[in-house]
């Protein structure tokens, strides 16, 4: 297949591309020159590898305004981060509360669970719009519910959850709160002490400019839970048993210490340029694009139709074609990168009337621009009107 010469990259939901140059610098100066295994040893290499971790989770830290960086985990990923507190806190029974708009990491693990009759757990339906009636939370929980879990924003239609109402919710009610981040850290204000947030899990590789394979959990004191995995830390080897002490005890085995070096050039870029000017640049690009399509004919946008209740993650579609089908022609003819289908959303998907055909979905990063935009809504134009 002949590519396109314009490339116009616009599935940063999925993973930011491109990263910032320092991102990639920095993941070829630790292959290059550094190389060692972090705290597994006592030369300099690895005392090099672990100073970079080591800036790295200082960096998340001050990104999520967290005052104790070992509070900072990492993992592969959300997925795995969101299964750390999930079965951490409910392996052993317990029922736990979600929303309607949740990813397939939210999803799988609570009914993985529930079919082994290990726990339970209510859905709460949201509105079509992705509007959450607080009160219908508080209204699912039981006796033995042990868990708040919701995400953010919606990685299907971008729409943000009343956080701060939910967060007091589980205060009031002594439970805790894990909340799904992966669209909002690095393009929205987080500081979870502050929020009354006990978990909050995030992927490295999206809004944070890391590589793949890096993820974030935040554990708040004094609600430590079960590790996931259990094996070498490079500390307390003596003993059998797993370190009672973060991050150690949820970070079994060696981590991906290029791809956090990366990660720390991430989000150093993310503190450079500012949370708040990431978070305006991106509502101009969002509400540019949902003005443009609202004046498309046979083109349908879902979610709220303002930037500020939002992130820059939009789905449409377009009448007479297949989501997949729009997508190729966006890609085939116009290079413009984007996905369609159920985007491991499909509890999303049903809230929104969108299961039988899933969406296009359009979403920014900092460094897509206007003339990104524009570009866009001609070609989705050009197809709505073949």
């Amino acid at each position: 297949m002949e590519v396109p010469s314009r490339q116009t990259y616009l599935d940063n939901a999925a993973t930011t591309y491109p990263k910032p140059e320092a991102v990639y610098r920095a993941v070829d100066r630790f292959a290059r020159e550094v190389g060692g295994n972090p705290g597994r040893s006592g030369h300099h290499r690895s005392l090099e590898a672990g100073r970079e971790v080591l800036q790295a989770r200082d960096a998340v830290a001050g990104l999520l305004s967290v005052k104790d960086p070992s509070r900072v985990v990492f993992t592969k990923n959300a997925t795995e981060a969101l299964n750390v507190v999930i079965q951490g806190i409910l392996a052993r029974g317990g029922h736990a509360v979600t929303t309607s708009l949740e990813h397939n990491s939210v999803w799988r693990p609570l009914q993985a669970l529930a079919q082994s009759a290990a726990a339970s757990y209510t859905i709460v339906e949201c509105g079509p719009d992705g509007s959450l009636d607080v009160s219908r939370l508080e209204d699912a929980m039981l006796p033995e519910t042990r868990l708040l879990v919701c995400a953010h924003a919606s990685n299907v239609i971008g729409n943000l959850l009343p956080i701060d109402d939910i967060a007091e919710l589980a205060e009031r009610r002594g439970i805790p709160l894990l909340l799904d981040a992966a669209q909002t850290a690095g393009r929205f204000e987080l500081s979870p002490e502050g929020m009354g947030i006990h978990y909050l899990a995030c992927s490295g590789h999206k809004e944070l400019f890391g590589p793949q394979g890096t993820g974030v959990l935040y554990v708040a004191a004094g609600w430590e839970i079960e590790p996931l995995a259990y094996g070498g830390t490079g500390s307390r080897s003596e003993s059998s048993t797993q370190p009672d002490f973060l991050p150690d005890r949820y970070e079994s085995g060696t981590l991906n210490a290029p791809g956090l070096a990366g990660l720390r050039a991430g989000v150093e870029f993310i503190l450079k340029n500012g949370v708040e000017e990431i978070r305006r640049h991106e509502g101009e690009l969002t509400q540019r694009l949902l003005d443009g399509l609202a004046h498309l004919t046979g083109v349908t946008f879902y979610g709220p139709s303002q930037w500020e209740r939002r992130v820059g993650v939009v789905s449409f579609n377009v009448a007479g074609f297949t989501s997949s089908e729009v997508a190729s022609r966006l890609d085939e003819a116009y290079g413009i990168c984007v996905r369609s289908g159920l985007h491991c959303s499909p509890l999303a998907h049903s809230t929104i009337g969108t299961l039988e055909i899933g969406t296009v979905r359009a979403s920014f990063s900092y460094l897509n621009t206007l003339e990104d935009v524009d570009y866009l809504l001609e070609a989705v134009g050009d197809i709505a009107h073949s």
